[in-house]
């Protein structure tokens, strides 16, 4: 197969980037990994930028100037208008004749199926949730945060952590260990030190995600405000699964549901448990599965669909990224 067949995949998430030419038959020609794709940080065009270091690293590899379809699964790209707008700019650098832009959930789901069919929940910093069919119809959410429904995320239970805990020490809330297990993972002794640490920014803001780990072990250990935090979380991934299959009219079909992103990948006990518990209520045919797979398997998997390329050559790339 020629020029015209081949694919670059991206895969670009908020900490990371991962990019790979993959061959008409499925075989991987070169990789690279850059930065993370933080648009609404840094503007498009330097975010652009970002991907053009690891994708001149990866079109270095391969020995090749440009491919014929890009399949770039990109971090917030929340919107249809804001994948129209990364696909122009995408488009602008000249990497490939045809250009789909995706948001990176779409990753994650075609990484884990065999054909383009079936829902997946990713959970990460924030939450999302997407499903598509072979005939093209997707379902998917604004994923914006609370402005567009969301709750849960590593970043909003970070949160609800620290709100339980804040609460639970100074009397207004129902007594939790939170209120001892999130200010210890500072080195600090109170939830009042914490916050005035956190006011004066003498721990850095960002470091809250570090909390979503406190809860779960606080959770582990028992303690109910904990535990109700993470069934609330199994009902909000549940929640979302349930509508998007409903949307797809795949609730009453054998169809998988893929479990994505850190906090879901983790396989919490109490919280992998709720979820399939849940799932099995509301939802008795869906086929629950962790992904564990690179998502950038995804984009290529999804570029090669685009390409009508044939069965092995979706098995070829698979089988390539279960070795690396």
């Amino acid at each position: 197969m020629g020029a015209e067949h081949t694919v670059l995949a991206v895969d670009a998430g908020n900490s990371k980037t991962d990019v790979a030419v993959v061959a008409g038959d499925g075989s991987v020609l070169g990789t690279a990994r850059g930065g993370g794709f933080r648009p609404p940080v840094v503007g498009v065009r330097q975010a652009v930028d970002t991907l053009a270091d690891a994708v001149g690293r990866a079109f270095a590899a391969a020995g090749v100037t440009a491919v014929g379809h890009v399949s770039a699964c990109l971090a917030n790209a929340d919107l249809p208008v804001e994948e129209e707008r990364l696909a122009a700019a995408l488009h602008a650098r000249a990497w490939g004749t045809t250009v789909d832009v995706r948001n990176d959930t779409f990753a994650i789901l075609r990484a884990g199926v065999e054909e383009p069919r079936g829902v997946a929940v990713v959970c990460g910093a924030g939450i999302n949730c997407v499903g598509m069919r072979p005939d093209g119809r997707v379902a998917r959410f604004p994923a914006l945060g609370r402005i567009s429904g969301d709750w849960g995320g590593g970043w909003g239970l970070s949160e609800e952590a620290l709100w339980h805990a804040a609460r639970a020490e100074d009397g207004r809330g129902a007594p939790t260990e939170l209120a001892r297990t999130v200010p210890a993972h500072f080195g600090l002794s109170t939830m009042y030190e914490l916050i005035e640490a956190l006011h004066l920014g003498r721990v850095e803001d960002v470091r809250r995600h570090e909390l979503t780990p406190v809860l779960f072990a606080t959770a582990a250990d028992g303690d109910p405000v904990a535990r109700a935090l993470v069934d609330r979380l199994a009902d909000e991934v549940v929640a979302m699964a349930v509508v998007a299959l409903t949307r797809l009219d795949l609730l009453g079909e054998e169809v998988p549901v893929l479990l994505g992103g850190g906090v879901l990948a983790a396989r919490h006990p109490q919280l992998d448990d709720r979820v399939r518990e849940l799932l099995a209520e509301r939802a008795p045919k869906a086929v629950p599965r962790v992904v564990t797979a690179r998502p950038v398997l995804g984009a290529a998997l999804l570029g090669l669909d685009h390409q009508g390329a044939p069965a092995r050559a979706h098995a070829r790339v698979r089988e390539f990224y279960e070795r690396v």
